[in-house]
């Protein structure tokens, strides 16, 4: 018995082994078929991670239709035999009812499991609910504590690769921007899923083929130029090496240019020869002839000497500590885009070394260094399957990213709730978790999740109609310059809804709307036109004779609507005198 469990975990290990060999390195799908076939028969054989692959591909879509049942039988198996990755996905199912009941408690107990057998995934949920009290007290110390794990097993990856970071997008800005056919990929995306598929990355091999024609336009190169710089002014030597083949070869975005070309190459050169200095690659190691190095680019504003120069001092490597002087540089650095510096940054808020200790600022940074994991490509794969009309794979890849604590994860994720694609979840269920999420996103400073949470108080979707929480949700959004949150506010103003009715702040409203964003122009004359005539009808001598019936009478009278009727007839009726004037 004891020799056929052994054969059996032999052949399983081996089993898992190939499949992973083949997803690596095939690109055709018939292959990659052959692949889940084997790692279904390694799963089928107990192999822990035949089964948390295969699971991962039921419950994501990857590369296999999405079974959200078989997923779930899985996870909960991986769950009883002790695996953490089983634990955090049955948590993320139970806090969104994914398959599962809808239980938030159920979900927590998982997710502290999940941590306590060190998931990265989990402590960093963990991280983002006591940072913001979800579902727990609310508790800085809580949140440092499981932010501070994660970010020193990012920060040391980080230090090892050099890695370019994936664009976030938005799905509600690409949909009202989109001018070109799906079937085409973003320059930019593309270059990312390149880059990805070259370090090995298997899920993203799949979707990406070198024979896909991609035409490229005006914007999306200078899109991608911006990208690059962005990155090579972070000290990242991908960057700079991209933008040394853009100037290289020249392009309807930037003038072909050689001595560009060649300062870019140069760059990136002496940026992978000065770390192989500091570590003492093939030479001896010299921190004075390297302190030198790092001061000159440092004064240059290269972020990446401005890093290596707070790390000497903030170690007291070939200089005296000087923790002031470490932050400084640190600082800079963090400003440039260096992830590394951010998170030496957090280092000293969370101990008080060289500044007064901050816990709140400690788990900022913390949390932005633990958002460059790994686990961010997803936001490539959701957007590739979301272009693909597979939403709920798209959801269900966002939705993880969102219980993680990512903001633009939330809110797409609510937006792919709004649609009517989503087949994975129940209707009663969809408007509630997407007023969650909203609210998550709105928590974390994004106003038009702020003015989505004042839409559904408003109307009364996902929760009951609530003036007083719309209007103060638009507030918020309003004080982000939000043209959209103005004019609500200037409507509610008008019509005393949630808030004391106020004509002066009305009219206030209406104008900053449209100075704000001139696409309101048109809404608020109308609007403005409404209220003033509304006004001047109310001032009138003969109109408060009519006033002397209560406003519920007029409105059971002439309707509800009765002022937009108004105001629409009003407009009619200019048009026609513009237009017999001009006659």
């Amino acid at each position: 018995m004891a020799e056929e469990r052994e054969k059996n975990e032999e052949r399983g290990h081996h089993l898992y082994k190939t499949s992973i060999k083949i997803l690596k390195h095939s690109k055709r799908k018939k292959e990659k078929n052959e692949a889940y076939q084997l790692l279904t028969k390694a799963a089928d054989l107990g192999n822990l991670k035949a089964m948390e692959k295969l699971a991962a591909a039921l419950l994501f879509g990857y590369h296999i239709p999405q079974n959200i049942t078989a997923a779930v039988a899985l996870y909960e198996t991986l769950a009883e035999k002790g695996s953490h990755k089983g634990q955090t996905v049955l948590g993320f199912m139970s806090s969104y009812g994914v398959g599962v009941e809808y239980n938030q408690a159920k979900a927590l107990l998982y997710y502290t499991f999940g941590s306590l057998g060190g998931n990265l995934i989990s402590q960093m949920i963990l991280g983002y609910r006591y940072w913001l009290g979800i579902n727990v007290p609310r508790n800085c110390e809580a949140a440092l504590t499981n932010y501070k794990k994660v970010a020193k097993f990012i920060a040391d990856k980080l230090g090892k690769y050099d890695d370019m970071p994936v664009e976030k997008m938005r799905l509600m800005e690409r949909s009202e921007n989109m001018s070109y056919n799906n079937v085409f990929l973003d320059w930019d995306v593309q270059q990312y899923y390149k880059f990805l598929a070259k370090r090995g990355d298997t899920q993203i091999q799949v979707i990406y083929k070198d024979e896909i024609i991609i035409t490229l336009s005006l914007l999306l190169l200078q899109k991608a130029f911006y990208y690059f710089l962005k990155a090579a002014k972070a000290g990242n030597a991908n960057g700079m090496a991209f933008l040394g083949k853009m100037f290289l070869e020249g392009s309807v975005a930037v003038i072909q240019s050689n001595a560009t070309a060649f300062k870019y190459f140069t760059m990136a050169a002496e940026k992978i020869h000065r770390t192989f200095y500091n570590r003492g690659y093939f030479t001896f190691q010299n921190y004075t002839v390297a302190f030198k190095y790092f001061e000159d680019a440092a004064e240059k504003g290269l972020a990446d000497a401005q890093l290596q120069l707070g790390i000497m001092y903030h170690s007291g490597t070939g200089v005296k500590k000087d923790y002031k002087l470490a932050f400084k540089y640190f600082y800079a650095a963090s400003q440039n885009g260096q992830p590394i510096a951010v998170y030496y940054l957090g280092q000293m808020y969370a101990a008080g070394t060289g500044v007064f200790r901050s816990c709140q600022n400690a788990v900022e940074l913390y949390r932005s260094v633990c958002e460059l994991g790994s686990w961010s490509e997803k936001f490539l794969t959701a957007y590739f399957a979301y272009q693909a009309g597979d939403t709920d794979s798209s959801l269900v890849q966002y939705a993880f990213l969102a219980e993680m604590g990512y903001e633009v994860a939330q809110s797409n994720s609510a937006y792919i709730l709004e649609s009517e694609k989503v087949k994975i979840l129940r209707e009663d269920h969809k408007y509630p978790l997407a007023l969650l999420l909203w609210k998550r996103a709105a928590a974390q400073g994004n106003a038009f999740a702020r003015v989505k949470t004042g839409d559904y108080h408003f109307y009364g979707y996902g929760t009951k109609k609530n003036y007083a929480t719309a209007a103060f949700y638009y507030s918020l959004a309003a004080n982000h310059q939000n043209a959209q949150a103005m004019f609500n506010l200037a409507y509610m103003y008008e019509h005393g809804l949630g808030i004391p009715k106020d004509i002066y702040l009305a009219r206030m409203w209406y104008a900053v709307a449209a100075k704000t964003n001139p696409d309101a122009s048109i809404p608020v004359f109308l609007a403005t036109l409404k209220l003033e005539v509304t006004v001047l009808l109310r001032g009138m001598k003969f109109f408060k004779i009519i006033t002397q019936w209560k406003q519920s009478e007029l409105d059971s009278i002439l309707g509800p609507h009765w002022d937009l009727l108004a105001a629409a007839i009003i407009v009619i009726l200019l048009l026609l005198l513009i237009r017999n004037r001009y006659n």
